[in-house]
């Protein structure tokens, strides 16, 4: 017990970086429409902001299976939560200095997508390697620090720009960067362990070759999918469903989202020890499935929203989760395993809220079909889930 206390401080750290990338997630979005105001930048150019973010961070989860074992797990989270407060800071300094104010943005951007990029690698290895017992609840508790990080971004800048005015977005993007920079002194002095020590872990062709690496990895790309899909396109849909002001969607839509995935995360990890993650996965994914088709074909604007916030509770287990399985079914599989698992997850959720968008434009512009297309990533992944019993069945028991 006394030498699982002495990790708590490792857990509050990553607790943190999640809470940072949330930041990093989370932030920007919520000032497009600022900076085209104050900086003249057209929509089409704004839009290239996530794009640019997301981008950024899936090269560094493909990089880091090449360099995070070798340079180690402190060097890259404290550098991780070092890139993120400067991209902050930068954010709120270069587009005013630079001819190009746009520019100024990318380059912010892409420093703290860094730091992001490295959070998603490094902190579920970091909490995995510590000798805690029930390792599953303690991954979907770690994760559910990212949605609330995302609640409290939405409401506590929206708070600030309703007392402040959005004409000080500067001050509030210089005080969440206090978050990665008071974090980079936690990381700097908490008990670390390796997750596989030094010539035990899987060669990455011997990984690659694991027909349990890709089920693995297909499991992640709809987690992915099916977590932003909806999470995206939330704040639309509530607007268009409901008739609300853009303030009220970010709040009634992301927000309600992201408070449900988090909940269900919390819930899981105080009872995982009485369930078996496989099969709750696959309720998961059931429910993620119902929650798309209510939130597409319901007759109500009030039951669309239901589905929108319960879409957030039937997503919440399954990207720790995926991690949680993967760990266990291949314990040897070190940080390039987790690297790849971030990889697949953040492609699926790259790719569809475009797929989304795509077919709500083929529809005529209406979100709803968008969205009952993106039932489809839950779909396969509950067919992944049953392939992995039927391949795996020892794995999975």
């Amino acid at each position: 017990m006394a030498k699982n206390r002495k990790y708590q401080k490792t857990l509050a750290a990553c607790y943190l970086g999640f809470i940072t990338q949330a930041i990093a997630a989370n932030f920007a979005p919520l000032l497009f429409l600022t900076f085209q105001n104050t900086y003249g930048i057209s929509l089409e150019k704004i839009a290239l902001i996530p794009v640019v973010f997301y981008l950024t961070q899936l090269l560094i989860d493909l990089g880091a299976t090449k360099f995070a074992d070798k340079i180690g797990y402190r060097i890259c989270v404290v550098t991780s939560q070092v890139v993120s407060a400067a991209g902050l800071v930068l954010l709120a300094v270069l587009p005013d200095i630079f001819p190009v104010p746009f520019l100024g943005i990318l380059m912010a951007v892409v420093l703290y997508a860094i730091g992001s990029g490295l959070v998603e690698v490094l902190v579920s290895p970091i909490v995995e390697a510590c000798p805690f017992e029930n390792k599953d609840g303690r991954m979907s508790l770690l994760h559910s620090f990212y949605c609330w990080g995302a609640v409290g971004v939405i409401l506590g800048s929206s708070l600030f720009f309703a007392v402040f005015g959005t004409e000080n977005w500067r001050v509030l993007t210089l005080i969440w960067a206090l978050v990665p920079l008071i974090n980079v002194f936690l990381f700097l002095t908490c008990p670390m362990e390796r997750l596989v020590e030094d010539g035990e872990s899987l060669p990455l062709r011997k990984l690659l070759r694991l027909p349990l690496l890709w089920i693995m990895i297909l499991l992640m790309v709809c987690s992915g999918a099916s977590e932003a899909a909806m999470a995206q396109w939330a704040s639309a849909f509530t607007e268009s469903a409901l008739g609300v002001s853009k303030t009220v969607g970010d709040l009634a839509g992301p927000c309600l989202f992201a408070a449900f995935m988090g909940l269900s995360r919390v819930l899981y990890g105080k009872m995982s020890g009485k369930l078996n993650l496989a099969r709750t996965m696959l309720l998961s994914g059931l429910l993620c499935v119902a929650c798309y088709f209510l939130a597409s074909l319901a007759p109500l604007p009030v039951l669309g929203l239901a589905g929108c916030a319960l879409c957030g509770f039937s997503v919440g287990i399954m990207w720790p989760g995926t991690i949680s399985l993967s760990s266990q079914k291949c314990p040897k599989g070190g940080t390039a395993m987790f690297a790849f698992l971030a990889l697949a997850g953040d492609f699926g959720g790259t790719v569809s809220p475009a797929i989304v968008g795509s077919f709500s434009e083929l529809a005529g512009g209406n979100l709803k079909i968008g969205l009952l297309a993106a039932a489809a990533f839950p779909l396969i992944l509950i067919l992944g889930l049953i392939a992995l019993n039927r391949k795996f069945h020892r794995l999975t028991r």
